[in-house]
């Protein structure tokens, strides 16, 4: 209840200023190429520090590396906001703090998956991020539309909203007892081959490998869709609300699904639950026909749906498998794979909506989604995808390449 109450109040300050940054950079430069750019500065940190985060995760203790993490982003969102309010805020200056507060995010959330097999018991993982998701799908709810009602309100506010939301997250977790990693020596071997280790975890097992390369490419989308539904629809003269009323339907539906994965996975084979999600991803071609944000908007919501059950059964298994003492490296692996291409989403979508039409950058995005749902169909690893069962027997580690 602590690790999971704590991250829901910093997920709702995080999820509040992913509008108001964009908001905060259009309302100062009526740039979506630049309001682009501030995501991808956001973003960047989590696939540029993975690797050095899950070294630290398998070093040091897990804990205190969390604890550490909160305190800069505090001092980062919160230096933010007094210079809002001072009335003097250049824009590399809002994309600097943006960086330092992905730097944060990096830094704990590959000590996190520690955190959570922690407190855990194996069989029960795949239910527990299906309810992770579903926490995040909750602030994904509240988290747009109280962003853009308090940037309404005062330009400072969700900054400083956001702030204090780090703030309650440092102090849930520093009230936490449980060690977040088993007894382990000292690892005395060189930064290369430690990270290598890693690297050859993960790349032995063939449906966590192809897993991480297709939602990692398919992170290309989310982040860049969801930029796309802010620009359109403040071009399309709406407000800061409704807006993030229009973001927030994604994680209204993406709720929806968590409560609906227990079903899904029991009706449905892994492959079919992967695949679900990645044919879904096509739907934004709707505004193709009908170029309205509303309509872009519910063209995203069957993936919606389809999200919290892909990430309860490759998370959970992931995370079931994986040794303690590389399972920060491991996820630092996942985690670089599956983000290097997360932060160009919202950067090429700001980029193509400065200087193409709003339907050539959608048909841009749903040509990447159809080629991601072709190739996860035909994929011999997910053919073969494991069962669920194996973590209620005791899953075996596969190496087959």
């Amino acid at each position: 209840m602590l690790l999971q109450s704590g991250q829901l109040l910093s997920s709702a300050g995080t999820q509040s200023t992913a509008i108001a940054y964009p908001l905060l950079v259009l309302g100062l430069t009526g740039s979506a190429a630049k309001a682009g750019a501030v995501a991808f500065a956001r973003t960047l940190p989590l696939a540029l520090f993975a690797l050095p985060s899950g070294v630290a995760a398998d070093r040091w203790n897990r804990k205190w590396l969390m604890i550490g993490a909160d305190p800069i982003r505090v001092v980062a969102i919160g230096t933010l906001a007094v210079a809002i309010v001072a009335g003097s805020i250049p824009f590399w200056a809002i994309a600097l703090v943006a960086f330092v507060e992905g730097a944060g995010a990096a830094l704990f959330s590959t000590a996190h998956a520690g955190a959570l097999r922690a407190v855990v018991r194996v069989p029960q993982l795949p239910v527990a991020a299906a309810a992770q998701t579903g926490r995040e799908a909750a602030v994904r709810i509240a988290g747009p539309p109280l962003g853009g009602t308090l940037f309404g309100i005062a330009r400072a506010l969700p900054f400083l909203v956001d702030a204090a939301s780090y703030a309650f997250s440092f102090l849930s977790v520093l009230a936490m007892r449980t060690p977040f990693q088993e007894a382990r020596e000292v690892d005395l071997s060189a930064l290369r081959s430690r990270v290598a280790e890693g690297f050859r975890f993960l790349w032995s097992q063939p449906f966590l490998r192809t897993c991480a390369l297709l939602f990692g490419l398919a992170n290309f989308l989310g982040p860049g869709l969801l930029l796309a539904v802010v620009v359109i629809g403040t071009r399309q003269g709406l407000s800061g609300g409704e807006v993030g009323v229009l973001v927030a339907a994604f994680g209204v539906c993406v709720l929806l699904g968590s409560f609906l994965s227990p079903l899904v996975r029991r009706a449905l084979p892994i492959r079919a639950v992967l695949l679900l999600e990645l044919w879904t991803w096509i739907g934004c071609a709707v505004f193709l026909v009908w170029p309205d944000v509303y309509v872009l908007t519910v063209g995203l919501l069957p993936t919606a749906l389809a999200i919290p059950s892909t990430d309860s059964v490759v998370h959970g298994y992931r995370i079931a498998i994986t040794p303690d003492r590389v399972l920060g490296r491991a996820e630092s692996v996942r985690s670089s794979i599956s983000l290097a291409i997360a932060p160009l989403g919202p950067l090429a979508a700001g980029a193509l909506l400065g200087v193409a039409s709003e339907r050539a950058t959608i048909a841009v995005f749903a040509g990447f989604g159809l080629v991601l749902a072709v190739w996860g169909t035909l994929s011999p690893s997910l053919r073969a995808a494991p069962s669920l069962d194996e973590l209620t027997n005791g899953p075996a580690v596969r190496s087959q390449t």
